[in-house]
């Protein structure tokens, strides 16, 4: 029975390993593609801020614009 549990230990380890590699090969892809974008004139800490807005749902990003407003005319900065 210990054998049996540590192959599927081994098993699951190794598995993990293998996407740890490949989340880091995704990692560098992005890298570069902000790069590209940075290379051709783009913002790439807008872009950044992009992509998360669009990670978000539709309902949380507007409650998040409306605070930011709020916060941007109590500050005198519209």
């Amino acid at each position: 029975m210990a054998e049996a549990t540590d192959d599927r230990l081994r098993l699951l380890i190794e598995r993990v390993e293998r996407l740890e590699e490949e989340k880091k090969g995704i990692g560098d892809d992005i890298r570069d593609v902000y790069a590209e974008a940075k290379a051709v004139g783009y913002d790439t800490k807008i872009m950044r801020q992009v992509v998360k807005l669009r990670k978000m749902r539709p309902d949380d990003r507007a409650e998040q614009d409306a605070i930011l407003e709020t916060y941007r005319a109590a500050l005198g900065l519209l």
